[in-house]
């Protein structure tokens, strides 16, 4: 009996103990505190709050983050703005009952800023919400500030995003100044009553973007209002003497889902993808220019679909007409027709309704600032059209928000492909087309004919002498085939089906060239981005007068790229030749080129390791086929990271075939006197004897493969210590054990894993065996395929790479980097 009471004391003291530990895990007290790097945890693990670092930083902040994501996602900051130096950090209750983030020094970094009348009774509890509440009394009933109430970028479910008109106050999100830098950034998201309750992002305080008045079920002016709020969003605004808020909540509690204001302004929902080991894009709230509040101005009309994406509305002009021109469209338009009720008002006469009437705009974005009526919908139009000083210049109805109308000037008005509202604009019968007599149209009718005729007649002698030149080009670049003994019967290519366009569609798509147009520049010549007439986006290579490059490379590329066909291969729409002016038509490919975005240090983060493995892939899969797979026998010889595009999902497409050579028959080697390419990317036996073959691709694609995984480029990296370019770097790095230290620290920091650690392991060992100096010693693009895909598992170990040494000026050369949409080439030897 002894024994057994002795036992039940002893786990009464062990629960109690538990107890005690247990509560200790999610809430800060007087006499407990979390000093870098401890962390409290809330109760189902959800999320922890603590110390944490940024890639590219070794600032230190106080922050809440998922617990159980392995991708670090940070929720809300304290001390944003004041970030500590090292690790002497420490968050606690202080002696005036404050949560307050403290240095070495005891300096206070940030505070919560709250009158605490009962300091010693005060918790702060990390609840798995999210919010962390600063409270007094054993219950915490008694809330006297939440981080939910002061938040940093992010909205998590049950957040509430409000404001009290009452009390002057609002709860909005504060972006971030950078990626790195989770300072005050120069964007808000907040919700503003207005006459209906709408999403607001602002830029500097000024307007930036609206989601159009809340319905009751949706925000009217989104793009896509169906699916964004389809689980758990929901607005609050029954009565304007009470605060409105917008929050959201989601019935499985599994899965995880959050809002990000980024530090461009954008608002995107994330959902955890687990099988993908990453954040998804759910919705973003910025799709196009057409979303940035009043882009086209003033009775202006945004239509991302059309160029130029801005136009005014029917009865309105460009109130300046050289900014229209020059693309700047923020001064608006202007009534070139005054209502009728107008004049009839101003003439003494009354404000009636006059010969006005209403043009209808089907799904549109409505205008900014409507004025909401609960009449039905068959009286809107006579509420608008009998409105005092005829001020109501259109009317728009919403079931769930009833009659809206305007007047002054139509702001933020946007053509949507779907959803959208219907928008009535007021315009004098006269802009309606309305009333025209039979006899104008009789007459209408016959000069319309003749002009017909005329037309007709011209267009049919333009066509023959088209015709007649495009044959004359035909034959000059059959010639030109000829000279360079590559015929139609030994590859294939049927000169007469060359995709040939006319230069007015290209001037036109690209507005006669015009220099906002302009993407980039290189070796070639200058590249424009285009939208044809049924609004398909290309990009145009205009040959310089200037380039070095002539018919040569022009036709060399159309003959190779136009029979291409493959998912990661670029694809060519047509050419132009007359004269000496020659342009080739691409796919636009809307990322750039891969070096945009794999050398500059504000843009690496976007390719994480997942994406860049996917880049690699599809690289060498692109080069495959053009060994193995295609009917006709390519080697590229300018492999490199500014001649691979990445399309809208960053999928890799090779470009630029100017230097590509066609092998005919069993041709596996070939020697030339012309060296061409990029110093950086070229084998040593293609740069010093000019033998190219598959093995000399291969050598650019270990070299592209390095610079993949590192971040770096090889042409402008430099080891000081050991002057040493990339491939040496890495080189020594692999003998050293060291190879880790060569793979980009964004990569190193965030993603390493069992299986990511395994395939970045593997791309180092595969680039280092492509760019062995000998070229039997390098692997070939099968085999190279088959390594990545783990099909081979035993590799051999690699023998030193060639060029291996930094040249002299290597350190000292201004790094350039292409920042075109499709392949510019630097010509550094011929």
């Amino acid at each position: 009996m002894g024994k057994t009471i002795s036992c039940s004391v002893l786990v009464a003291l062990i629960s109690c103990f538990y107890l005690l530990f247990a509560t200790a895990l999610d809430t800060i007290t007087p006499s407990k505190s979390i000093k870098d790097p401890d962390v409290i945890i809330s109760q189902n693990g959800i999320f922890r709050l603590g110390f944490f670092s940024l890639a590219n930083s070794s600032n230190r902040y106080v922050g809440i983050l998922y617990n159980q994501i392995p991708v670090q996602t940070v929720v809300w900051v304290a001390n944003r703005n004041r970030p500590l130096k090292d690790s002497s950090g420490i968050l606690n209750i202080s002696d005036d009952g404050n949560l307050v983030v403290s240095n070495g020094k005891a300096e206070v970094l940030w505070s919560s800023h709250v009158n605490n009348t009962a300091p010693n009774a005060t918790t702060a509890h990390l609840l798995d919400s999210g919010n962390l509440v600063l409270s007094n009394g054993e219950d915490g009933a008694s809330s006297l500030w939440e981080s939910f109430e002061d938040p940093s970028n992010a909205f998590i479910e049950t957040m509430k995003i409000s404001t009290d008109v009452k009390k002057g106050r609002k709860v909005e999100l504060k972006s971030w100044k950078s990626i790195d830098d989770p300072s005050d950034g120069n964007f808000s998201l907040s919700l503003e009553p207005f006459n209906s309750p709408e999403g607001i992002i602002r830029k500097n305080n000024e307007l930036y973007y609206r989601t159009g008045p809340w319905n009751g079920n949706t925000f009217i002016g989104l793009i896509d209002k169906y699916t964004a709020y389809l689980e758990g969003f929901d607005v609050v605004a029954d009565n304007p003497q009470q605060p409105y808020y917008m929050t959201y909540e989601f019935s499985n509690d599994s899965m995880y889902i959050y809002g990000e204001l980024d530090s461009q302004g954008k608002f995107t929902e994330w959902k955890w993808d687990a099988g993908k080991g990453n954040w998804i894009n759910k919705y973003s709230s910025y799709q196009t220019n057409c979303d940035v509040y009043g882009y086209c101005g003033a009775f202006g009309i945004c239509d991302s679909s059309k160029r130029p994406i801005c136009s005014c509305l029917k009865g309105f002009k460009p109130r300046n007409i050289e900014e229209w021109s020059r693309g700047n469209w923020s001064s608006g338009c202007f009534r070139t027709t005054p209502l009728q009720c107008q004049r009839d008002y101003n003439n003494g006469s009354g404000a009636g309704q006059g010969d006005d009437g209403f043009l209808e705009m089907k799904r549109m974005k409505v205008p900014a600032f409507p004025h909401p009526s609960s009449i039905s919908n068959g009286e809107c139009k006579d509420q608008c059209m009998n409105m005092k000083n005829c001020s109501c210049v259109a009317y728009a109805y919403d079931d769930g928000i009833g009659c809206m109308l305007w007047s002054g000037d139509l702001i933020d008005v946007q053509k949507f492909s779907a959803s959208g509202v219907d928008l009535y604009i007021r315009l004098p019968s006269s802009e309606l087309d309305k009333g025209k007599s039979s006899k104008v149209i009789v007459i209408t009718t016959v000069i319309g004919g003749i002009v017909v005729i005329t037309i007709s007649t011209l267009f049919l002698w333009c066509r023959i002498a088209k015709y007649e030149g495009r044959n004359k080009k035909r034959k000059q670049i059959k010639h030109q085939f000829s000279s360079e003994n590559i015929g139609e019967n030994s590859i294939g290519v049927k000169l007469q089906q060359l995709p040939l366009v006319n230069f007015e569609e290209l001037a036109t798509a690209t507005d006669n060239f015009h220099h906002t147009k302009k993407l980039g520049q290189g070796g070639f010549g200058p590249v424009y981005k285009g939208t044809l007439d049924d609004g398909k986006e290309i990009a145009v290579k205009r040959l310089s007068k200037a380039s070095g490059q002539g018919l040569e490379e022009f036709v060399n590329e159309v003959v190779v790229i136009s029979k291409l066909q493959h998912r990661n291969l670029v694809k060519l729409l047509g050419c132009f030749v007359e004269g000496e002016e020659k342009m080739l038509v691409y796919e636009y490919m809307p990322n750039k080129s891969l070096d945009t975005f794999l050398f500059d240090p504000a843009k690496q983060d976007v390719l994480d390791w997942r994406k860049r493995f996917i880049i690699i892939e599809g690289i060498s899969r692109g080069l495959l086929y053009l060994y193995r797979d295609s009917r006709l026998k390519i080697i590229h010889r300018d492999l490199k990271a500014s001649n691979v595009l990445l399309d809208k999902d960053l999928n890799p497409k090779i470009s630029y075939f100017g230097m590509a050579k066609i092998f005919g028959g069993n041709e596996n080697q070939c020697n030339t006197k012309r060296i061409v390419g990029t110093y950086g990317y070229m084998s040593p036996e293609y740069a010093m004897q000019g033998q190219f073959s598959e093995k000399s691709d291969v050598f650019s694609f270990g070299v592209l493969l390095l610079e993949i995984v590192s971040g770096r480029k090889n042409t402008s990296f430099y080891n000081y210590q050991y002057d040493l370019n990339l491939l040496g770097y890495a080189w020594r790095l692999w003998n050293e054990g060291n190879i880790w230290s060569l793979v980009d620290k964004i990569i190193s920091e965030s993603e390493l894993n069992s299986k990511n650690e395994k395939e970045i392991w593997k791309c180092i060992h595969v680039g280092l065996l492509c760019v062995q100096e000998y070229a039997k010693d390098r692997p070939t693009m099968s085999t190279i395929i088959s390594m990545l895909n783990n099909e081979i598992s035993d590799l051999h170990p690699p023998k030193q790479p060639a060029f291996t040494q930094a040249p002299l000026i290597s350190h000292v050369v201004e790094e350039r980097v292409s920042l075109n949409d499709v392949t510019l080439t630097d010509f550094d030897g011929r």
